[in-house]
């Protein structure tokens, strides 16, 4: 069975955007090109142009992400503007259309989308009302490991069976992801800086433990009081992202919670991506 594209990758329905009344443009606006990757429209007539040259491998994996383009249309994108395509031995960080269309259609549930390195790169409007605004982090401010091993897990309850689980797990998880694509070298300094500034995480990184990203419970301090959530990892075939979704029991005080959070929560925020 084959999947058809359907509507272009710059169809405006396809990234969360209105298609509106008589609009005259099939694909994208200038505009909004430019605010879903992150740049000026400025920047974006100067590409259209040929005026901005050596656009940076960063840029144009942004605007991959925001034209919903598949590995083979990005990496053809990247050698059209004159740069070679990301390796293969790197942690994959592109969002594949199919994962960008899973956020944009789950917007009752938080849910946030992370490299195999636990690198938040995608998340939903709730998932940033829920956790906090990812974008108030930068840098290893936004790695789940680095935040749990030197900055504990504030606004989070568990017990500490689940405490010793998710550590483990995490630590195993970046072993076998160390594993996978030696040649990163971002990755290897996270290692390296992990195993540096947290004698816990020093500790647990020589053990042979396999992660098993068991389903759990917890509780997560909000704007509108503590919910208790599932917060259950998925993996993405062929990509190697997880996407992370918590969840509640419905017709119970969290569900009730988690509805008042959706409606007084997200007034200032909208789907984003790192």
């Amino acid at each position: 069975m084959s999947c058809g594209r359907g509507a272009s990758a710059s169809d405006p329905r396809r990234s969360a955007l209105p298609a509106g009344p008589g609009r005259r443009t099939q694909g994208l606006r200038r505009e909004e090109l430019a605010a879903l990757a992150g740049v000026s429209v400025d920047y974006v007539v100067r590409l259209e142009q040929g005026r901005a040259t050596h656009p940076s491998g960063q840029m144009l994996g942004a605007l991959a992400t925001a034209l919903r383009l598949t590995e083979a249309e990005r990496d053809h994108l990247f050698r059209v503007a004159g740069s070679a395509p990301p390796p293969r031995g790197l942690v994959p960080r592109h969002i594949t259309p199919g994962v960008q269309r899973l956020v944009d259609r789950l917007t009752d549930v938080p849910l946030a989308v992370f490299t195999a390195a636990h690198d938040l790169l995608l998340w939903n409007a709730l998932w940033a009302a829920f956790d906090g605004d990812p974008l108030r982090r930068t840098g290893l401010e936004r790695n789940v490991v680095w935040r749990h091993f030197t900055q504990g897990h504030e606004g989070i309850a568990w017990d500490a069976v689940h405490d010793e689980e998710f550590a483990r797990d995490l630590v195993a998880d970046l072993r076998s992801a160390s594993g996978r694509y030696p040649a990163d070298r971002s990755l290897a300094d996270l290692v390296a800086r992990l195993r540096r500034d947290s004698p816990e995480f020093e500790r647990r990184w020589d053990s042979a433990h396999i992660a098993e990203h068991r389903s759990s419970r917890k509780r997560v301090r909000t704007a509108v009081g503590e919910i208790e959530v599932d917060c259950d990892v998925l993996s993405v075939p062929g990509s190697d992202l997880r996407v992370v979704v918590y969840t509640v029991a419905p017709g119970t005080p969290d569900a009730d919670r988690l509805d008042l959070l959706r409606v007084t929560g997200l007034q200032d925020l909208a789907p984003l991506h790192a």
